[in-house]
Formats: structure tokens, sequence, C-alpha cells
């Protein structure tokens, strides 16, 4: 473990410096570009080759409009299994050091980064020098600064920077937001989000400050802080937050292990949040207005989501969430498409500046203001 936190952070130092439908069509929701052609498919390379990029890249061989083509990783031997396994040449495949040959590479039009978290700065601004579009794991960075140079950097090179906010195309997810738009709940006045689970081996990097940034808000409690934004609808104003610490060994100095927040919104809406690695039996939103509801159980893990609104179950068909992300962000790139929920750079900006100013909130015990302008 100590090689490999010592090999990662040698590379972040070296790096380039409505009415209601009765069926939920996640197609429906986006708003048509310029007119290319329909058999045009985004070429991806996959940065890190762990279990969630593994996850990845099983989910593409069902995607219609991403192909994965591509491989970035600093383990030879998982290079080469992928090669065999995903047919990948020996042309597009890279490790860390020298990966910016990409810019030379027309076989690439896209690399999607699943490295730990502090990697993701350096790493972006590498692949948007090299004049490929990001695709990059949530949290986007550690902390607002990096994401607004990740941002400025991609727009100064002229390509997309997308997050990996699956949740953001799942269809139950969409028909809450889509009834909460038509009015369905009546006025909003209360979201919870529950996430979390019991967090196993204390050696992996999500352990570790210097590479996860924090602890359970910067994995799972992302969630909550996002979901919070989408299910109400609007941008949070201010937050108060009280952190809790049982194992001070597991859990050292700045690596947080549960995190309870609360939020205030414009027109007096309140929602109370929890992040933690030490419970399970937890992924669940409510959303709370004053002509009904929406609960879903589990609501952000690999699905199938399932819930109920007042009106009924929510039961839309599941189908692989890195599935219809990858086409869905193939459609952004490549066609001019948009998302119902924003999946760039600029989304995930919002969000770490949140979290920004919970984990200052933990540290002043004070209601801190929320400014995402």
């Amino acid at each position: 473990m100590k090689s490999r936190r010592n090999f990662l952070q040698k590379l972040t130092l070296s790096a380039v410096s409505l009415p209601l439908i009765p069926r939920f069509e996640t197609n429906s929701l986006f708003a048509t570009g310029k007119d290319v052609k329909r058999d045009t498919v985004l070429r991806v390379a996959i940065m890190g080759l762990g279990s969630y990029g593994t996850r990845v890249a099983e989910a593409m061989q069902d995607s219609k409009k991403a192909k994965l083509v591509g491989v970035i990783s600093g383990t030879p031997s998982k290079i080469t299994t992928w090669q065999s396994k995903y047919n990948i040449p020996a042309k597009n495949c890279y490790n860390y050091e020298n990966f910016d040959a990409i810019k030379d590479n027309p076989d690439i039009d896209a690399v999607y980064i699943i490295t730990p978290n502090s990697l993701h700065h350096p790493q972006t601004l590498r692949v948007a020098a090299a004049g490929k579009h990001v695709i990059c794991e949530k949290p986007m960075a550690l902390n607002a600064r990096e994401g607004r140079e990740m941002v400025a950097a991609c727009k100064k090179a002229g390509v997309k920077l997308l997050v990996g906010y699956r949740m953001h195309f799942e269809a139950n997810t969409l028909e809450v937001i889509q009834m909460r738009e038509a009015g369905a709940f009546g006025d909003i006045k209360f979201f919870q989000g529950l996430s979390g689970f019991k967090i196993g081996d204390p050696t992996q990097w999500r352990l570790n400050k210097e590479l996860a940034g924090g602890g359970a808000m910067m994995d799972i409690g992302i969630y909550s802080v996002n979901g919070a934004r989408y299910m109400v609808g609007k941008e949070p104003i201010w937050v108060t937050a009280q952190e809790t610490k049982t194992d001070p060994v597991k859990f050292k100095e700045g690596v947080d292990e549960t995190i309870l927040f609360q939020f205030g919104f414009p027109e007096g809406i309140v929602a109370s949040c929890l992040s933690t690695y030490s419970m399970g039996n937890l992924d669940r939103f409510f959303l709370n207005g004053t002509q009904g509801f929406a609960e879903m159980q589990p609501s952000t893990g690999y699905g199938p989501i399932k819930g109920k609104t007042h009106k009924g179950p929510l039961d839309n068909p599941h189908i692989t969430h890195q599935t219809v992300q990858m086409d869905r962000m193939a459609e952004i790139i490549l066609e001019g498409k948009s998302a119902k929920v924003p999946v760039d750079g600029e989304e995930g900006l919002k969000d770490l500046i949140i979290i920004d100013t919970i984990y200052k909130a933990v540290a002043s015990g004070k209601k801190e203001p929320i400014n995402l302008g």
C-alpha cells in the first residue's frame, strides 16, 4: 500500500501543471442539437482499471453510442488482461507517465478518469491539454479551487468536461424530478438524504486523506449533496454540519467517518442529510411536499432503484446505469444534446463548493452561507 501511495502522489505532483407519462423514457429529456450522423460512436479510453473501471467497461459492451477503445493504467498486467478481454490494440494502451501521447492518437475521442480523487485534477489538465474530452468520476476534484481550474482548462482546450453522475440518467429518479416539476407534490418543503455503508479494508485509498481528500463525504456523501439539489430543484443557500467519529484509528485526522448536515433552500425549504462510513441499511431519499411525497430506497445504488410516490410505485425497468450514462454522454459530446439534470464541469464544481462549505461548517460549528456564484 505504501509503494502505491507514493506512486500515486508522485503522479499528482508530476502532472502538467409537464403532463405525467405512464412510462418514463430518458431520451425524452434530451434536447436535440445539430444534426449529425446517428451512427457516430464516442471512442473512449478508461483511465484507472480498478473495480469501478471494470464495471464501466462491462456496461459499455451494451452501449450503442460509446465504445471502449483504449486503456490507461499504472499496472502492466491489467493492461494485458484488458487488451485480450476487450480487443484493445496495443497502440491505444498507455501508462500514467506517457498518456499525454494520446494527443496524436485519432482513435480516442475521450478519456474516462476513474482514479483516486487526488488524481482527477492533474489528470484532467493533461487530458484536456492533449485535446481529448474528459469524463471524470465524482467528486470531480478535492476542492472547489481544483474544480475551477479543471473547468477553465477544458474550456481553454475546447473540450467537454463531464462528471460521472449516473443517477442523472436513471429512469425512476428522472420520473420523480418530472413529477416535481409538474407540481405533483405541491410546494416542496423537506428532503432527507441518507448515504452510507460500513467501509472495510482500513488500508484502502478511500481512507487516505492525501488520496481521497476526506472520508465518507468525498465518496458516498456526495450522493446526498447532489441528490438534495436535483430532488428539491433549487440550490441550497446555507448549511450547518456536525461530525461524529467513533473510530479515530481507522478514521484518522482529516478522514470523516460520519457527518450530519442540514441545508436551507429558498422559500424555507430544508433538508437533513447523513454521510457515513460506519452504518448500513441507508441509501434512502425522501421528498415531501404539500400535496404528496416520493420515497426511494435504494436511491443511488447500482440498481434496481426502488421507490414509490403518493401516486403509487416507481416501476420503470432497470437498465445498467453506466450503459445509459455512456450512451447519453456520447450524445452530449457528439450530438450537442443536453441532459435534463446537468452532468458538466459546472455541475461538479457546485458540489465541490457545497462540500467545502460543509467542512467549513463542521469546523466552525456555525450556519455557513453557500455561495455558488
